[in-house]
Protein backbone atom coordinates (compact mmCIF):
# COMPACT_ATOMS: atom_id res chain seq x y z
CA UNK A 1 0.00 0.00 0.00
CA UNK A 2 1.08 3.24 -0.77
CA UNK A 3 2.20 5.75 1.99
CA UNK A 4 -0.95 8.28 2.23
CA UNK A 5 0.33 11.81 3.18
CA UNK A 6 -2.38 14.28 3.98
CA UNK A 7 -3.15 17.58 5.48
CA UNK A 8 -3.45 16.45 8.60
CA UNK A 9 -0.26 13.59 8.68
CA UNK A 10 0.73 10.83 6.92
CA UNK A 11 -0.48 6.99 7.32
CA UNK A 12 0.78 3.89 6.08
CA UNK A 13 1.68 0.00 6.43
CA UNK A 14 4.85 -0.81 8.64
CA UNK A 15 7.43 -2.78 6.89
CA UNK A 16 7.43 -3.96 3.16
CA UNK A 17 9.02 -2.11 -0.04
CA UNK A 18 10.12 1.15 0.80
CA UNK A 19 8.24 3.73 -0.27
CA UNK A 20 5.32 1.63 0.02
CA UNK A 21 4.95 1.60 3.13
CA UNK A 22 5.66 3.92 6.68
CA UNK A 23 9.57 3.37 6.90
CA UNK A 24 11.88 5.14 9.82
CA UNK A 25 12.63 7.79 7.12
CA UNK A 26 9.36 8.39 6.29
CA UNK A 27 8.69 8.98 10.52
CA UNK A 28 12.00 11.39 10.77
CA UNK A 29 11.50 13.28 7.66
CA UNK A 30 7.39 14.25 8.32
CA UNK A 31 8.37 14.60 12.60
CA UNK A 32 11.02 17.13 11.36
CA UNK A 33 9.14 18.90 9.03
CA UNK A 34 6.57 19.18 11.74
CA UNK A 35 9.27 20.92 13.92
CA UNK A 36 10.21 23.60 11.53
CA UNK A 37 6.64 24.25 10.55
CA UNK A 38 6.00 24.95 14.41
CA UNK A 39 8.68 27.53 14.44
CA UNK A 40 7.44 29.17 11.62
CA UNK A 41 3.65 28.88 12.76
CA UNK A 42 4.69 30.94 16.16
CA UNK A 43 8.06 32.17 15.92
CA UNK A 44 9.90 33.54 18.68
CA UNK A 45 9.78 31.33 21.21
CA UNK A 46 12.40 30.75 23.58
CA UNK A 47 11.08 26.84 24.15
CA UNK A 48 9.05 24.48 21.86
CA UNK A 49 6.54 21.92 23.32
CA UNK A 50 5.38 19.06 21.80
CA UNK A 51 2.65 16.34 23.46
CA UNK A 52 2.97 13.05 22.59
CA UNK A 53 0.90 10.18 22.74
CA UNK A 54 -0.28 6.79 20.84
CA UNK A 55 -2.44 3.94 20.88
CA UNK A 56 -1.63 0.38 21.61
CA UNK A 57 -1.10 -0.74 18.44
CA UNK A 58 1.93 -3.17 17.96
CA UNK A 59 4.17 -0.72 16.63
CA UNK A 60 3.56 1.74 18.69
CA UNK A 61 6.60 2.17 20.90
CA UNK A 62 8.78 1.82 17.94
CA UNK A 63 7.21 4.41 15.99
CA UNK A 64 7.01 6.61 19.56
CA UNK A 65 10.99 6.05 20.08
CA UNK A 66 11.68 7.56 16.25
CA UNK A 67 9.11 10.80 16.79
CA UNK A 68 10.46 11.91 20.70
CA UNK A 69 14.00 11.15 19.83
CA UNK A 70 13.16 13.15 15.88
CA UNK A 71 11.76 16.08 17.94
CA UNK A 72 14.55 16.39 20.51
CA UNK A 73 17.30 16.25 17.89
CA UNK A 74 15.50 19.46 16.20
CA UNK A 75 15.63 21.20 19.52
CA UNK A 76 11.98 20.71 21.01
CA UNK A 77 11.11 19.51 24.24
CA UNK A 78 8.60 16.56 24.88
CA UNK A 79 5.74 15.90 26.61
CA UNK A 80 5.31 11.74 26.48
CA UNK A 81 2.11 10.88 27.58
CA UNK A 82 2.41 7.03 26.74
CA UNK A 83 -0.29 4.62 26.11
CA UNK A 84 -3.29 7.75 25.29
CA UNK A 85 -6.20 8.32 23.31
CA UNK A 86 -6.40 10.74 20.47
CA UNK A 87 -8.99 12.95 23.01
CA UNK A 88 -6.59 12.63 26.19
CA UNK A 89 -3.83 14.14 23.83
CA UNK A 90 -5.82 16.70 22.26
CA UNK A 91 -6.62 17.41 25.93
CA UNK A 92 -2.95 17.41 26.89
CA UNK A 93 -1.68 19.62 24.58
CA UNK A 94 -4.07 22.35 26.20
CA UNK A 95 -3.16 21.30 29.69
CA UNK A 96 0.21 21.70 28.87
CA UNK A 97 -0.18 24.90 27.40
CA UNK A 98 2.23 23.24 24.55
CA UNK A 99 2.82 24.48 21.07
CA UNK A 100 1.57 21.48 19.20
CA UNK A 101 0.87 17.51 19.47
CA UNK A 102 1.33 14.58 17.88
CA UNK A 103 -0.80 11.50 18.04
CA UNK A 104 0.36 8.05 16.95
CA UNK A 105 -2.31 6.50 15.32
CA UNK A 106 -4.19 4.66 12.15
CA UNK A 107 -7.49 5.07 14.07
CA UNK A 108 -9.41 2.26 13.10
CA UNK A 109 -7.52 0.72 10.61
CA UNK A 110 -5.83 -2.75 11.03
CA UNK A 111 -2.96 -3.60 13.29
CA UNK A 112 -0.44 -3.47 10.19
CA UNK A 113 -0.93 0.41 10.07
CA UNK A 114 0.03 3.18 11.62
CA UNK A 115 -0.01 7.45 11.38
CA UNK A 116 1.30 10.44 12.90
CA UNK A 117 -1.47 12.59 12.93
CA UNK A 118 -0.89 16.22 13.88
CA UNK A 119 -2.14 18.95 16.27
CA UNK A 120 -1.57 22.57 16.58
CA UNK A 121 -1.36 24.55 19.60
CA UNK A 122 -5.21 23.91 20.40
CA UNK A 123 -4.69 20.72 19.94
CA UNK A 124 -6.76 20.67 17.42
CA UNK A 125 -5.88 19.19 13.92
CA UNK A 126 -3.70 21.36 11.31
CA UNK A 127 -5.64 23.01 8.46
CA UNK A 128 -5.26 22.35 5.28
CA UNK A 129 -2.97 25.56 4.67
CA UNK A 130 -0.61 24.73 7.97
CA UNK A 131 -0.89 20.84 6.11
CA UNK A 132 0.44 21.27 2.87
CA UNK A 133 3.06 23.28 3.75
CA UNK A 134 4.33 20.47 5.75
CA UNK A 135 4.23 18.11 2.97
CA UNK A 136 6.08 20.79 1.14
CA UNK A 137 8.90 20.88 3.86
CA UNK A 138 9.37 17.28 4.23
CA UNK A 139 9.47 16.89 0.24
CA UNK A 140 12.30 18.96 0.45
CA UNK A 141 14.73 17.74 2.91
CA UNK A 142 14.70 21.37 4.66
CA UNK A 143 15.02 20.22 8.42
CA UNK A 144 17.43 22.08 11.08
CA UNK A 145 18.56 19.78 13.65
CA UNK A 146 20.60 20.94 16.76
CA UNK A 147 23.49 20.74 18.49
CA UNK A 148 24.23 18.97 21.70
CA UNK A 149 23.31 21.74 23.86
CA UNK A 150 20.49 22.59 22.29
CA UNK A 151 18.18 19.31 21.94
CA UNK A 152 15.34 18.92 23.38
CA UNK A 153 14.11 17.68 26.83
CA UNK A 154 11.82 14.74 27.30
CA UNK A 155 9.30 14.25 30.05
CA UNK A 156 6.98 11.55 30.72
CA UNK A 157 2.76 12.70 31.75
CA UNK A 158 0.14 10.20 32.21
CA UNK A 159 -2.89 12.14 31.19
CA UNK A 160 -6.09 10.28 31.24
CA UNK A 161 -7.08 10.64 34.63
CA UNK A 162 -6.72 14.77 34.17
CA UNK A 163 -8.99 14.34 30.54
CA UNK A 164 -11.57 12.12 32.97
CA UNK A 165 -11.83 14.30 35.31
CA UNK A 166 -12.26 16.89 33.19
CA UNK A 167 -15.37 14.95 31.79
CA UNK A 168 -17.47 14.28 35.31
CA UNK A 169 -16.83 18.48 35.72
CA UNK A 170 -18.67 19.35 32.79
CA UNK A 171 -22.13 20.56 34.39
CA UNK A 172 -24.29 18.43 31.59
CA UNK A 173 -22.91 14.95 32.96
CA UNK A 174 -24.52 14.19 35.46
CA UNK A 175 -22.91 11.71 37.82
CA UNK A 176 -25.85 11.44 40.69
CA UNK A 177 -28.17 10.34 37.98
CA UNK A 178 -25.88 7.91 36.20
CA UNK A 179 -25.19 6.31 39.71
CA UNK A 180 -29.04 6.19 40.96
CA UNK A 181 -30.14 4.25 37.73
CA UNK A 182 -26.99 1.33 38.34
CA UNK A 183 -26.12 1.03 35.06
CA UNK A 184 -24.30 -2.47 33.63
CA UNK A 185 -22.17 -1.78 30.26
CA UNK A 186 -20.35 -4.15 28.23
CA UNK A 187 -17.16 -2.92 26.65
CA UNK A 188 -15.37 -4.08 23.52
CA UNK A 189 -12.33 -1.74 23.71
CA UNK A 190 -10.44 -3.85 21.04
CA UNK A 191 -7.66 -4.74 22.79
CA UNK A 192 -6.29 -0.71 22.63
CA UNK A 193 -5.65 1.90 24.53
CA UNK A 194 -9.23 2.25 25.61
CA UNK A 195 -9.27 -0.87 27.62
CA UNK A 196 -7.11 0.75 30.59
CA UNK A 197 -9.02 4.04 30.02
CA UNK A 198 -13.09 3.37 29.32
CA UNK A 199 -13.17 1.42 32.58
CA UNK A 200 -11.25 4.42 34.62
CA UNK A 201 -14.76 6.54 33.20
CA UNK A 202 -17.40 4.26 33.76
CA UNK A 203 -15.81 3.36 37.19
CA UNK A 204 -16.29 6.87 38.29
CA UNK A 205 -19.81 6.98 36.74
CA UNK A 206 -20.92 4.22 39.18
CA UNK A 207 -21.70 2.32 36.11
CA UNK A 208 -20.60 -2.12 36.17
CA UNK A 209 -18.48 -2.87 33.11
CA UNK A 210 -18.14 -6.35 31.70
CA UNK A 211 -14.78 -5.91 29.60
CA UNK A 212 -13.95 -7.70 26.61
CA UNK A 213 -10.89 -7.28 24.26
CA UNK A 214 -9.61 -5.19 27.07
CA UNK A 215 -5.70 -6.11 26.76
CA UNK A 216 -3.85 -3.31 25.20
CA UNK A 217 -1.40 -5.22 23.91
CA UNK A 218 -2.68 -4.22 20.02
CA UNK A 219 -3.51 -7.35 19.19
CA UNK A 220 -7.00 -6.62 17.39
CA UNK A 221 -9.15 -9.52 18.17
CA UNK A 222 -11.98 -8.29 15.09
CA UNK A 223 -11.83 -5.62 12.39
CA UNK A 224 -11.14 -2.91 14.51
CA UNK A 225 -13.77 -0.48 12.98
CA UNK A 226 -16.64 0.03 15.34
CA UNK A 227 -19.39 -1.24 13.22
CA UNK A 228 -22.36 -3.74 13.49
CA UNK A 229 -20.98 -6.34 11.46
CA UNK A 230 -17.72 -5.92 13.77
CA UNK A 231 -19.12 -6.61 16.99
CA UNK A 232 -20.77 -9.84 17.05
CA UNK A 233 -19.34 -10.67 20.05
CA UNK A 234 -19.94 -7.83 21.42
CA UNK A 235 -23.72 -8.09 20.78
CA UNK A 236 -24.30 -11.30 22.04
CA UNK A 237 -22.40 -10.26 25.59
CA UNK A 238 -24.77 -7.81 26.22
CA UNK A 239 -27.74 -9.80 25.54
CA UNK A 240 -26.08 -12.59 28.02
CA UNK A 241 -25.24 -10.45 30.47
CA UNK A 242 -28.48 -8.51 30.82
CA UNK A 243 -26.69 -5.51 30.47
CA UNK A 244 -28.22 -1.81 29.54
CA UNK A 245 -25.71 -0.60 26.86
CA UNK A 246 -22.65 -2.01 24.90
CA UNK A 247 -20.04 0.33 24.31
CA UNK A 248 -17.22 -0.12 21.33
CA UNK A 249 -14.63 2.62 20.71
CA UNK A 250 -12.10 1.96 18.31
CA UNK A 251 -7.93 1.76 18.82
CA UNK A 252 -7.51 5.58 19.95
CA UNK A 253 -11.29 6.19 21.14
CA UNK A 254 -12.52 9.13 19.19
CA UNK A 255 -15.66 7.06 17.66
CA UNK A 256 -18.11 5.73 19.66
CA UNK A 257 -20.51 2.98 18.89
CA UNK A 258 -23.32 1.86 20.47
CA UNK A 259 -25.45 -1.80 21.24
CA UNK A 260 -28.90 -1.63 22.59
CA UNK A 261 -30.05 -3.61 25.19
CA UNK A 262 -31.54 -6.26 22.85
CA UNK A 263 -28.15 -6.75 20.48
CA UNK A 264 -29.01 -4.74 18.31
CA UNK A 265 -26.60 -1.96 16.95
CA UNK A 266 -28.07 2.34 18.49
CA UNK A 267 -26.53 2.97 15.38
CA UNK A 268 -23.05 5.02 14.77
CA UNK A 269 -25.51 8.05 13.30
CA UNK A 270 -27.25 7.83 16.27
CA UNK A 271 -24.83 8.25 19.04
CA UNK A 272 -24.35 11.60 18.02
CA UNK A 273 -28.03 12.20 17.51
CA UNK A 274 -28.82 11.58 20.92
CA UNK A 275 -25.79 13.33 22.57
CA UNK A 276 -27.28 16.28 20.62
CA UNK A 277 -30.77 16.06 21.74
CA UNK A 278 -29.47 15.49 25.58
CA UNK A 279 -27.52 19.03 25.05
CA UNK A 280 -30.07 21.00 23.25
CA UNK A 281 -32.74 19.98 26.12
CA UNK A 282 -29.73 22.38 28.54
CA UNK A 283 -28.34 24.72 26.46
CA UNK A 284 -29.33 26.40 23.33
CA UNK A 285 -26.98 26.70 20.18
CA UNK A 286 -26.42 25.65 16.64
CA UNK A 287 -25.51 21.81 15.18
CA UNK A 288 -22.82 20.73 12.96
CA UNK A 289 -21.94 17.71 11.38
CA UNK A 290 -20.64 16.56 7.91
CA UNK A 291 -22.41 16.52 4.58
CA UNK A 292 -22.12 12.74 4.66
CA UNK A 293 -23.57 12.92 8.33
CA UNK A 294 -27.34 11.74 8.70
CA UNK A 295 -30.57 14.09 8.07
CA UNK A 296 -31.56 12.98 11.65
CA UNK A 297 -29.27 15.25 13.13
CA UNK A 298 -31.06 18.40 11.40
CA UNK A 299 -34.03 17.52 12.12
CA UNK A 300 -33.80 16.85 16.10
CA UNK A 301 -32.29 20.27 16.13
CA UNK A 302 -35.24 21.85 14.08
CA UNK A 303 -37.46 20.28 16.43
CA UNK A 304 -35.44 21.95 19.53
CA UNK A 305 -35.65 25.26 17.55
CA UNK A 306 -32.17 25.58 16.40
CA UNK A 307 -30.22 26.02 13.21
CA UNK A 308 -28.48 22.70 11.90
CA UNK A 309 -25.21 23.16 9.75
CA UNK A 310 -23.14 21.26 7.50
CA UNK A 311 -19.54 20.79 6.52
CA UNK A 312 -17.11 19.73 4.16
CA UNK A 313 -16.09 16.06 5.32
CA UNK A 314 -12.90 15.86 7.82
CA UNK A 315 -13.10 16.92 11.62
CA UNK A 316 -11.35 19.89 10.70
CA UNK A 317 -14.11 21.20 8.66
CA UNK A 318 -16.40 20.54 10.88
CA UNK A 319 -14.77 21.92 14.00
CA UNK A 320 -13.94 24.79 11.98
CA UNK A 321 -17.75 25.00 10.99
CA UNK A 322 -18.42 25.13 14.64
CA UNK A 323 -16.46 27.78 15.74
CA UNK A 324 -17.74 29.80 12.92
CA UNK A 325 -21.79 29.40 13.65
CA UNK A 326 -20.96 29.06 17.48
CA UNK A 327 -22.16 25.93 17.67
CA UNK A 328 -22.86 23.89 20.81
CA UNK A 329 -22.57 20.56 19.63
CA UNK A 330 -21.31 18.75 16.57
CA UNK A 331 -19.17 15.76 15.05
CA UNK A 332 -19.36 13.19 12.36
CA UNK A 333 -21.88 10.24 11.66
CA UNK A 334 -18.96 7.47 12.24
CA UNK A 335 -19.80 7.80 15.92
CA UNK A 336 -17.86 10.92 16.22
CA UNK A 337 -18.88 13.06 19.41
CA UNK A 338 -17.47 16.70 18.92
CA UNK A 339 -18.20 19.10 22.28
CA UNK A 340 -16.55 22.10 22.93
CA UNK A 341 -17.43 23.33 26.15
CA UNK A 342 -14.57 20.52 26.75
CA UNK A 343 -12.79 20.73 23.49
CA UNK A 344 -12.66 20.92 19.85
CA UNK A 345 -12.38 17.00 19.02
CA UNK A 346 -13.94 14.16 18.61
CA UNK A 347 -14.40 12.24 22.02
CA UNK A 348 -15.73 9.04 23.09
CA UNK A 349 -15.16 9.76 26.57
CA UNK A 350 -17.41 12.62 27.22
CA UNK A 351 -19.98 11.09 24.51
CA UNK A 352 -20.43 8.25 26.21
CA UNK A 353 -20.79 10.44 29.85
CA UNK A 354 -23.77 12.47 27.97
CA UNK A 355 -25.05 9.79 26.56
CA UNK A 356 -25.89 7.81 29.71
CA UNK A 357 -26.73 11.41 30.85
CA UNK A 358 -29.87 11.30 28.68
CA UNK A 359 -30.16 7.54 29.35
CA UNK A 360 -30.79 8.02 32.53
CA UNK A 361 -33.12 11.44 32.56
CA UNK A 362 -35.15 9.39 29.67
CA UNK A 363 -35.93 6.59 32.22
CA UNK A 364 -36.22 4.63 29.10
CA UNK A 365 -34.56 1.60 27.51
CA UNK A 366 -31.52 2.00 24.94
CA UNK A 367 -33.46 1.02 22.22
CA UNK A 368 -36.56 2.75 23.18
CA UNK A 369 -33.76 5.76 22.93
CA UNK A 370 -33.03 4.95 19.81
CA UNK A 371 -36.96 4.81 18.81
CA UNK A 372 -37.60 8.27 19.68
CA UNK A 373 -35.34 9.12 16.23
CA UNK A 374 -36.14 10.05 13.19
CA UNK A 375 -35.29 6.34 11.36
CA UNK A 376 -32.97 7.06 8.00
CA UNK A 377 -31.00 4.47 6.06
CA UNK A 378 -28.16 4.48 4.23
CA UNK A 379 -26.73 2.84 1.11
CA UNK A 380 -22.98 3.13 0.74
CA UNK A 381 -21.23 2.85 -2.61
CA UNK A 382 -18.06 3.99 -4.55
CA UNK A 383 -17.38 3.62 -8.58
CA UNK A 384 -13.69 3.38 -9.84
CA UNK A 385 -12.97 4.97 -12.77
CA UNK A 386 -10.19 4.26 -15.55
CA UNK A 387 -10.18 7.93 -16.41
CA UNK A 388 -9.62 9.77 -12.73
CA UNK A 389 -10.14 13.29 -15.30
CA UNK A 390 -13.84 12.17 -15.81
CA UNK A 391 -14.88 12.98 -12.21
CA UNK A 392 -14.94 16.44 -12.51
CA UNK A 393 -17.59 16.21 -15.61
CA UNK A 394 -19.58 13.69 -13.59
CA UNK A 395 -19.61 15.57 -10.55
CA UNK A 396 -20.69 18.71 -12.54
CA UNK A 397 -23.30 17.00 -14.87
CA UNK A 398 -25.22 15.43 -12.01
CA UNK A 399 -25.07 19.22 -10.22
CA UNK A 400 -26.26 20.47 -13.56
CA UNK A 401 -29.22 17.63 -13.80
CA UNK A 402 -30.36 18.42 -9.97
CA UNK A 403 -29.91 21.98 -10.39
CA UNK A 404 -33.84 22.79 -9.28
CA UNK A 405 -33.48 20.86 -5.95
CA UNK A 406 -31.22 21.99 -3.00
CA UNK A 407 -27.83 21.24 -4.12
CA UNK A 408 -24.28 21.63 -1.96
CA UNK A 409 -21.25 21.68 -3.49
CA UNK A 410 -18.31 22.50 -0.70
CA UNK A 411 -17.80 19.03 -0.57
CA UNK A 412 -18.10 16.98 -4.14
CA UNK A 413 -21.74 17.37 -4.65
CA UNK A 414 -24.46 17.14 -2.43
CA UNK A 415 -28.25 17.06 -3.21
CA UNK A 416 -30.75 16.97 -0.98
CA UNK A 417 -34.54 15.94 -2.05
CA UNK A 418 -36.18 17.95 0.72
CA UNK A 419 -39.28 16.83 -0.12
CA UNK A 420 -38.77 13.33 0.22
CA UNK A 421 -36.17 13.22 3.09
CA UNK A 422 -33.62 12.18 1.00
CA UNK A 423 -30.16 12.86 -0.24
CA UNK A 424 -26.78 11.45 -2.28
CA UNK A 425 -23.82 13.02 -1.64
CA UNK A 426 -21.10 11.96 -4.30
CA UNK A 427 -17.53 12.77 -3.70
CA UNK A 428 -14.07 12.00 -5.26
CA UNK A 429 -11.06 10.28 -3.18
CA UNK A 430 -8.18 12.06 -2.85
CA UNK A 431 -6.17 8.99 -3.24
CA UNK A 432 -7.96 6.70 -6.17
CA UNK A 433 -9.61 6.93 -9.00
CA UNK A 434 -12.77 6.62 -7.45
CA UNK A 435 -16.25 8.69 -6.81
CA UNK A 436 -17.87 7.47 -3.74
CA UNK A 437 -21.76 7.67 -3.87
CA UNK A 438 -23.73 7.86 -0.15
CA UNK A 439 -27.30 8.06 -0.15
CA UNK A 440 -29.61 7.95 2.76
CA UNK A 441 -33.54 7.63 2.61
CA UNK A 442 -36.46 6.98 5.61
CA UNK A 443 -36.31 3.36 4.31
CA UNK A 444 -33.53 1.38 3.09
CA UNK A 445 -35.30 0.37 -0.50
CA UNK A 446 -35.24 4.57 -0.77
CA UNK A 447 -32.01 4.99 0.13
CA UNK A 448 -30.94 1.95 -2.57
CA UNK A 449 -33.21 3.51 -5.24
CA UNK A 450 -31.63 6.50 -5.00
CA UNK A 451 -27.92 5.74 -5.10
CA UNK A 452 -29.05 3.20 -8.12
CA UNK A 453 -30.27 5.70 -9.84
CA UNK A 454 -27.49 7.95 -9.67
CA UNK A 455 -24.95 5.54 -10.27
CA UNK A 456 -26.55 4.81 -13.07
CA UNK A 457 -26.56 8.29 -14.37
CA UNK A 458 -22.62 8.35 -13.92
CA UNK A 459 -22.41 4.78 -16.07
CA UNK A 460 -23.90 6.71 -19.07
CA UNK A 461 -21.94 9.64 -18.98
CA UNK A 462 -18.86 7.62 -18.56
CA UNK A 463 -20.05 6.15 -21.45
Amino acid sequence: MTLIKSISGIRGTIGGEQGDALTPVDIVKFTAAYAVELRRRLPGLENYKVVVGRDARISGQMVESIVCGTLLACGVDVVNAGLASTPTTEMAVIFEKAQGGIILTASHNPKQWNALKLLNEKGEFLNAAEGEALLQVAEKDAFEFYDVDKIGKLVTKDFTDAHIDAVLADSLVDVPAIKAKGFKVVLDAVNSVGGCTMPKLLEKLGVECVQINCTPDGHFPHNPEPLPENLIELRERVVSEGAHLGISVDPDVDRLALICEDGNAFGEEYTLVSVADYVLQNRKGATVSNLSSSRALRDVTEAHGEKYYASAVGEVNVTTKMKEVGAVIGGEGNGGVIYPALHHGRDAYIGIALFLSNLAHKGIKASELRATYPPYFSSKNKIELSDKNMIDKILNTIKECYSSERVTDIDGVKIDFDAKKTWVHLRKSNTEPIIRIYAEGPTQEEADKLAQTIISQINTIIG
